[in-house]
């Protein structure tokens, strides 16, 4: 999404970590991280729809609201723990749980994760929907991707993605994204499924 989140982070809303202010240094991370993003599905054959994602961190309180994620005219709630840990690798891995409402209605579980080194950054937003009305509705959505920056204002690569949002005769949907980044903006376009029928994404979001 962190998904991303992905978003946090990357365009997917992954989650960010903060450090607690402290009143001696200015210099301090501000105790509570925003993260808000916007992606617009341009679907073959079926409805365009906008899927926002709004996340706040607070040292190690993650809170995150979607809408369109899960299901079409479905909002979905969750909270989080984050941790982060690694020098040369770093991680950043937040485990959450929530609640979804709409044209679907549930409990989930998952995990945000975020992995970089060098200048290449893995991001992954996986959850596990139960259907409270369908058990054999219940469901695995995730969103995955791996890119590179040559420069820190482009990042490309490759990106998945497993949901019921849409229809899609692949159970996992991949392809090629490129993001732009201007200072807390990022703006990037993905294109899954470029070999038949393209599903885009165009994807816009800010960290502050």
């Amino acid at each position: 999404m962190t998904r991303m989140g992905l978003s946090a982070s990357v365009t997917l809303a992954i989650a960010l970590t903060s450090t607690p202010a402290c009143a001696q240094d200015s210099t301090a991370a501000p105790s509570w991280t925003f993260s808000a993003s916007l992606w617009g599905y341009l679907v073959p054959d079926q409805s365009d729809y906008l899927q926002p994602t709004f996340i706040a961190n607070h040292d190690w309180l993650h809170l995150e609201g979607r809408y369109n994620y899960e299901e079409r005219n479905t909002g979905s709630a969750w909270i989080g723990y984050n941790f982060a840990f690694g020098s040369d690798v770093s991680f950043e891995v937040t485990p959450i749980v929530g609640g979804v409402v709409g044209g679907l209605t549930g409990l989930g579980a998952g995990y945000e994760l975020s992995v970089t080194w060098w200048k290449l950054a893995l991001a992954s937003d996986t959850e596990y929907v139960w259907d409270a009305g369908d058990v054999e509705g219940s469901f695995l959505y995730t969103w995955t991707q791996l890119g590179i920056s040559p420069w820190p204002w482009l990042e490309v690569g490759l990106s998945g993605q497993r949901t019921r949002a849409y229809k899609s005769d692949r159970e996992f949907q991949t392809g090629l994204f490129a993001v732009l980044y201007w200072k807390v903006w990022n703006a990037g376009v993905y294109v899954l499924n470029p070999d038949d029928s393209p599903i885009v994404v165009i994807a816009t979001g800010a960290n502050f």
